[in-house]
């Protein structure tokens, strides 16, 4: 592994899709109150929007930093997206973090918004948002984005980081070249943060925020038991992140002989790779190995019952202050 720099971790709670919108002041009021770093939002095609939700995150917190995760590159126009980062950048300084994604396909044809070639899309659009969030007048003649002297009126003080939200070794190595950093989904492990490093090129400076399921109980058995169905989800499509599991055919033939009861029963130290599931100490050892990886920020998603993820907002509280 390369040595890196020393820096502060950032602990987040992502917000998710189905969470209803109201809920989101709440969680970030509770996040910044118990020192908690992050709020990530969580857009996807058909639910909640992540401008909106992070524009009143932001609107009701003082330090905590809100992301974006991640906005589909088709879904606006990237002048747009540039203005709308923009805004919430000057709304709250230092504070705003940009991710950028695909966004999965079916759901832009679905929208009539679906491109011949989502890795130059995507390309394309991140380049033009941070040339516009740098304050460049912009003409641009792209395979897939096209405008001409486009200028911010009120670009950012504070240029925000946009991060390209990928997974696989072509958008990695693209989000090298044309990003800031990247977003990691769920299922990235330790190995996969070292792995997508390297795709990308390790370029300096090159920040990576992952997002990583969460299940704490006084019992590991229990938080595997629970979590297994989403294991096997994950199994059942393809990740490129699960792929780099070191146990990972290991992981496919127990699923195949006997079902998510086989996948509870896996070893403790698989799971380690897959999230912060099992006892405190396993998350905390997750989140540590993921930060010793190269990640520097590392949010923690919850179940998707508002009521468990409110009582979820103690356990990432207690791993932001346990990996300080």
């Amino acid at each position: 592994m390369e040595e890196r720099s020393v820096v502060r971790i950032n602990i987040g709670m992502c917000f998710d899709r189905t969470f209803p919108p109201a809920f989101v002041v709440e969680v970030a009021e509770r996040l910044e109150r118990d020192g908690v770093d992050q709020l990530w939002i969580i857009e996807d095609c058909f639910y909640t929007a992540g401008v909106s939700l992070a524009s009143a995150a932001l609107a009701r917190t003082r330090r905590l930093q809100v992301g974006l995760g991640i906005l589909p590159a088709v879904a606006r126009n990237p002048a747009i997206t540039a203005m709308e980062i923009a805004t919430l950048a000057n709304l709250a300084p230092s504070r705003v973090l940009a991710g950028i994604g695909h966004g999965v396909q079916e759901w832009m044809e679905q929208m009539g918004a679906r491109t011949t070639s989502p890795l130059t899309t995507l390309d394309e659009v991140l380049t033009v948002c941070r040339r516009l969030l740098a304050g460049e007048t912009v003409t641009f003649e792209g395979r897939e984005v096209r405008m001409r002297d486009v200028t911010l009126d009120q670009p950012p003080e504070v240029v925000p980081p946009v991060l390209a939200g990928v997974r696989g070794p072509r958008s990695l190595a693209m989000a090298g070249r044309s990003a800031d950093g990247v977003v990691l989904a769920e299922g990235a492990g330790p190995e996969y943060v070292e792995w997508a490093l390297d795709q990308a090129g390790r370029p300096r400076p090159f920040r990576v925020s992952v997002f990583t399921a969460l299940c704490v109980t006084e019992d590991a058995r229990e938080a595997h038991q629970t979590m297994a169905p989403f294991l096997a989800g994950m199994l059942g499509s393809p990740n490129p992140a699960l792929e780099r599991h070191s146990h990972i055919e290991e992981m496919r033939d127990s699923f195949v002989r006997g079902g998510v009861e086989a996948l509870a029963g896996m070893p403790a130290a698989w799971w380690h790779e897959v999230g912060a599931i099992g006892t405190f100490s396993d998350a905390v050892e997750h989140v540590e190995s993921l930060v010793a990886a190269g990640a520097h920020d590392v949010s923690l998603f919850p179940a998707a019952d508002v009521d468990v993820a409110r009582s979820q907002l103690d356990d990432v509280a207690r791993l932001a202050a346990a990996v300080r």
